[in-house]
């Protein structure tokens, strides 16, 4: 057996491979993805032209990265679903270096998700209240940062407005309104500590600004993981909705919505059809369907459907699980993958689906899970290579050098993207930095930030408490 762990003479029938030819994206297909998108991102910055744009390129009025002389405690609230954490982080100076000191996760009974605003506002500054009680920390007015996982608009760096609820929340009186007002409005009522002023940002900054206190070159932030998405600092000249001509915004590129307008027809797959079709939002995010973890699996498992139907897998037989959506789990995919344990890991997944195989079948659904991952990896390289030509470009350098922080299960299991990335972008030097907690640590970071520029009168960022708001 070769390092795979698989028979290196076991052959891969002609028709297996000619289905998953769809899949496999040339490198000039790879160029042509990265034009429509750049001219998306351009329509996305308009003044009159992004109201009608795929990619939506929000502005997240964040107006810089770390530069290593930020400091001090900073709170963070990371509400992602049915519980929220709460956060104590220290940033040091002298050291480089951001500590979590203490945190402390807080549980939202389903009353409270299905009640009044008030409510679940007034619930998170009880937690909050509690948390700072454990951390002596109730006689100060510390900057806090706060990741809020749901579709809001952005007005300004202290205003965002609750477009809809979603994992389950709906609770009355919040969407439409102002969700820094309403959590200000319920640590007021409590009355025993005070919050300073109010930011809110995109989780993906936070995870660029994780890492840009770590490597100051780091200007531009990506998540593969449940879902997809980048931001990335624009030159404030190129942001037609916001005013101001000078310096730089971190603008949120929600990429995930890249070929919702039709412009990836030629590259969706009968398989991506399916899965958006059958998906709870037929129609939008459609480059996220193609390349994050929420439906790579269901891609593999239509595959697997397709092949079997056409008897060249299984002997023709489908079983029961295999038959049923999304019973292939993301996960499976890195797991039959790996070097060393694939094989076993195949057996275990094929046995536990109810499938009868040997080791062809074993052989044909690796390099099925291959070819998906694979393109998830070069698409995601391609839009990124967009991102970085772009900054290069913007600045009119020969060469640009930048570090790209990332997060995401997706992009940690699969680490393929950045052989794509040297062909796409040859005059880029591109170094990838793995996030630490860009809800938590990310978003004290960005409040450390503003509250190290309001010190200073030309400053155009809002200072202390920073709100991460996440548009899965």
């Amino acid at each position: 057996m070769n390092q795979l762990g698989f028979l290196p003479f076991v052959c891969i029938s002609v028709q297996v491979v000619k289905h998953l030819e769809p899949f496999r994206l040339s490198l000039e297909k790879l160029k042509v993805v990265s034009t429509r998108l750049r001219k998306d991102m351009i329509r996305g910055l308009g003044k009159h032209t992004h109201h009608r744009a795929a990619v939506k390129m929000l502005p997240t009025f964040v107006r810089a990265t770390p530069d290593g002389t930020e400091k001090g405690d900073f709170l963070a609230l990371d509400l992602g679903g049915t519980n929220f954490r709460v956060l104590h982080v220290r940033v040091m100076e002298e050291e480089q270096k951001m500590v979590k000191m203490d945190s402390q996760l807080c549980a939202i009974p389903q009353e409270i998700m299905l009640g009044t605003g008030e409510q679940l506002f007034d619930h998170i500054a009880a937690c909050l209240s509690e948390f700072l009680d454990s951390q002596n920390l109730k006689g100060q007015t510390l900057p806090m940062g706060f990741t809020f996982s749901f579709p809001c608009e952005q007005k300004e760096i202290d205003k965002s407005i609750l477009i809809r609820w979603t994992k389950g929340f709906n609770c009355s009186g919040v969407e439409g309104e102002d969700v820094v007002k309403l959590l200000k409005e319920a640590i007021h009522r409590r009355g025993d500590y005070d919050i300073s002023s109010v930011a809110m940002v995109n989780d993906t900054v936070g995870t660029m600004m994780s890492c840009g206190y770590r490597d100051q070159t780091c200007e531009i932030g990506m998540i593969i993981g449940t879902g997809t998405n980048a931001c990335y600092m624009e030159e404030m000249k190129n942001v037609k909705r916001v005013e101001g001509e000078d310096g730089q915004m971190c603008i949120n590129t929600e990429w995930g919505g890249f070929g919702d307008d039709g412009s990836l027809e030629d590259i969706l797959t009968e398989f991506d059809k399916v899965v958006d079709r059958t998906s709870i939002n037929p129609g939008v995010h459609t480059f996220e369907k193609m390349i994050s973890g929420m439906y790579l699996g269901e891609i593999v498992r239509l595959v697997l459907m397709k092949l079997t139907e056409k008897k060249l897998l299984f002997k023709g037989e489908v079983s029961e699980a295999l038959r049923t959506k999304e019973t292939f789990e993301t996960k499976f995919i890195s797991m039959i993958e790996e070097p060393d344990s694939g094989l076993e890991n195949a057996k275990k997944i094929l046995t536990e689906l109810g499938l009868t195989w040997d080791l062809v079948d074993a052989r044909v659904v690796r390099l099925v899970c291959e070819t998906i991952s694979s393109r998830s990896a070069r698409l995601c390289a391609a839009a990124l290579a967009t991102i970085v030509d772009r900054i290069r470009v913007n600045r009119g350098l020969p060469h640009l050098k930048t570090t790209v922080g990332v997060d995401g299960t997706v992009y940690k299991k699969h680490p393929k993207m950045q052989p794509s990335m040297h062909f796409l972008t040859p005059d880029c030097k591109i170094k990838f930095l793995v996030s630490e907690d860009g809800s938590g640590k990310g978003a004290a970071m960005v409040t450390a930030v503003a509250h190290s520029l309001s010190k200073h009168p030309h400053c155009m960022m809002v200072p202390p408490l920073c709100f991460t708001v996440r548009n899965d």
